[in-house]
């Protein structure tokens, strides 16, 4: 029996949405791929594709007008039922909280005392040590703050090539490591010395700049470039 090239399990491995997602990456897929798999299926007389298509098609293959179709808008579509359309009306909500968030303007972290204000309530009461690390971009705004690691009572370890490697993908200028001291004492011991020296050292390599390594701990922090450390 000849297949029915309209089904798309029977294209071409590469060239089915969700595969091709997979080797080449979204940028790869057309419009009407990626809402195809978010679809997940078709109907008899077409496939996801070309009821993805169709769905663009009514809207003049305008995003912005589909993003405000109704649930009973999208019920009218024929393989379109509860599932589908809720999906589709789950994706386009997502997008419209990422554009109001994305919209904010980055904190801006101009001390020691703004970075200590971002971090202490993440770190102050924990009964075990934990590192972070705060990206910046050229402006000294916030980019993202990520734990690095957490351990018990004794020191974290600081890998530095991730600690690089991650704010090279995120094109930030500057760092600021951030860590806590359970037992209370805000003085750095000989290894939160090294391992700053370490960190200024292969970072300035990478064109990157170490803005502050502050430890938190007592109700207070250490900052060691407030003490001249850096």
């Amino acid at each position: 029996m000849e297949k029915n090239l309209k089904t798309i399990r029977n294209w071409e491995e590469s060239q089915r949405p969700r595969e091709k997602f997979l080797l080449r990456g979204a940028q790869a897929l057309s419009t009407e791929e990626l809402i195809a798999i978010i679809l997940g299926s078709g109907t008899r007389e077409k496939n996801a594709v070309e009821l993805a298509r169709s769905l663009l098609a009514s809207c003049d293959n305008d995003l912005s007008r589909m993003a405000l179709l109704s649930y009973d808008d999208l019920k009218k579509f024929d393989g379109i039922g509860v599932g589908k359309a809720v999906s589709l009306m789950t994706i386009f909500e997502l997008s419209r909280r990422y554009q109001s968030q994305s919209a904010r303007p980055l904190p801006q972290i101009y001390s020691s005392v703004s970075a200590y204000q971002t971090m202490a309530p993440l770190l102050k009461d924990l009964s075990h040590e934990e590192c972070w690390v705060m990206y910046l971009n050229r402006g000294n705004r916030l980019i993202s703050k990520e734990k690095l690691s957490s351990g018990g009572i004794s020191a974290t370890d600081v890998d530095i090539k991730i600690i690089l490697k991650r704010a090279m993908r995120k094109l930030a200028r500057s760092i600021i490591l951030v860590h806590n001291h359970p037992g209370g004492s805000r003085k750095p011991g000989k290894e939160d010395i090294v391992q700053t020296q370490r960190l200024v050292s292969a970072a300035r390599l990478c064109d990157i700049s170490i803005m502050d390594h502050i430890i938190i701990a007592g109700g207070g922090y250490y900052s060691f470039a407030d003490e001249g450390g850096l």
